[in-house]
């Protein structure tokens, strides 16, 4: 696809422009962070230098849907959105940690592991994706597969791992993050 066909892409999901110009910003704002020096002919440097990679790397994240109708930037999320939601997940991360250690530091032992299957419809692929990490970075709980329809095997390794799942409070707040209805439905569990 030619660079100039990029802009005028009606299949792209917000402004292309906002999103070439918030991928410039990051990327110089990434470099001024590592370069450290605020010379006037350093800061110009940057700048052109962040405007050509974020032109050459824009089309690299721009991710289609499952069916191909539209692209979604991947980058495309508020930060104060992500960061409310990184908060969030911070929390659910610890509140995990003592599961796990209460599970298995107990005499009795209250693992019960097992693999959980629920839908969760998102047209943009970021959505899908950040569930998955977000669900396998959580103590206890695994993303074994993630089908295109957005069907979710999940491992979890004891009861309350497995509650906080079907309760679709994560899936909710990740439907929140990226401005998508909320589409959740638990298929089993064994």
């Amino acid at each position: 696809m030619e660079k100039e066909s990029i802009l005028k892409d009606r299949t792209i999901v917000g402004s292309p422009l906002t999103h070439l110009f918030s991928l410039g910003i990051l990327m110089f704002v990434f470099w001024l962070a590592l370069s450290g020096d605020f010379a006037v002919k350093f800061v110009v440097y940057g700048l052109i230098t962040s405007a050509v990679v974020a032109w050459i790397c824009y089309p690299l994240l721009l991710l289609p849907n499952a069916d191909g109708t539209k692209k979604y930037f991947a980058l495309g999320v508020s930060p104060i959105a992500f960061l409310c939601y990184s908060m969030w997940l911070l929390k659910e991360l610890v509140l995990a940690n003592i599961d796990v250690v209460k599970a298995t530091v107990r005499p009795e032992l209250r693992i019960d592991p097992k693999v959980i299957r629920f839908v969760f419809r998102s047209d943009n692929p970021m959505a899908k994706v950040l569930l998955a990490n977000s669900i396998t970075l959580t103590p206890g709980t695994v993303t074994m597969n993630v089908t295109p329809e957005g069907i979710y095997e999940v491992h979890a390794l004891t009861e309350g791992a497995a509650e906080g799942l079907l309760a679709g409070a994560m899936p909710r707040k990740v439907a929140e993050l990226f401005g998508e209805e909320f589409d959740f439905t638990v298929l089993k569990g064994e």
